[in-house]
């Protein structure tokens, strides 16, 4: 009997949003994913993994080209885990981390194994979680690092442009890299300006714009949930309803009647 469920997938160019009743790890050994959990988020990456509490709202974008390894702790199986102490530390708080040298080798390793021996589960996520939990308490960020990256802060942004490119293209995938182009950053540094100088990650402030578009949909036009989920960029009217419900604390529909 497994713990855990362990398996390797690709996060595909839907921005999707939820919470679980479980604990959950993201690393990935390739490619980029925006992730941000209540509001708070980054760039999931070979060099940048998560661990989301159970209960916590996140929503995330992915490129559709990177090889991601996620593994879901239920909170039944943690009294009766060998390592439940550990698992119970490291998902006190939601957190973004850096994935080591050392913790990327293996996450590659194992995704191979992951895939080809699922009777294993067990025993490779409880490696991954203890090299994780040493690998947290020996990190420390040099205090150069840490001016560097809040100087990276203080670069100004085309807003206006970001905005306005935000806005022509909501019912497509918008990419983080596109966006940066606009400014002429690296998306690492595009991002963390951004965060900085609006308060909220790219990925949240397009999901805000889309569903400010819907608002105007719903009051001034006749088209259905479908075709207004299709026109914002929803793969469907259920996922649309769903993070609707969650920014307005009514669906779509009750709005359209009281906007009526």
């Amino acid at each position: 009997m497994s713990f855990f469920s362990l398996k390797t997938c690709t996060l595909i160019e839907q921005p999707v949003a939820h919470e679980h009743g479980f604990h959950q790890l993201i690393l990935a050994t390739s490619g980029v994913t925006e992730l941000s959990i209540e509001g708070r988020g980054e760039r999931i990456t070979r060099e940048r993994g998560c661990l989301i509490p159970s209960t916590y709202h996140h929503e995330y974008l992915g490129d559709g080209r990177n090889r991601t390894l996620v593994l879901d702790v239920p909170l039944a199986h943690l009294p009766r885990l060998s390592c439940g102490d550990e698992v119970q530390r490291l998902f006190e708080s939601p957190r973004f981390f850096t994935v080591t040298p050392r913790l990327q080798t293996l996450a590659q390793t194992l995704m191979g194994e992951v895939e080809a021996s699922p009777t294993l589960q067990s025993e490779i996520a409880t490696l991954i979680l203890r090299t994780l939990y040493l690998s947290l308490h020996e990190q420390a960020l040099p205090e150069t690092q840490a001016s560097a990256e809040r100087s990276l802060y203080r670069e100004r942004l085309d807003l206006a442009r970001v905005e306005a490119y935000i806005d022509r293209h909501l019912s497509e995938a918008i990419h983080v890299d596109d966006l940066a182009g606009l400014c002429a950053l690296s998306p690492g540094h595009f991002h963390a300006c951004f965060r900085e100088a609006t308060g909220e990650t790219p990925l949240h402030f397009v999901q805000r714009r889309r569903l400010a578009l819907a608002q105007t949909l719903l009051q001034e036009s006749d088209l259905t949930l479908g075709q207004i989920a299709e026109r914002i960029g929803f793969c469907d009217q259920g996922s649309f309803s769903r993070a609707y419900r969650r920014t307005f604390r009514h669906t779509p529909s009750e709005y359209r009647r009281l906007a009526r």
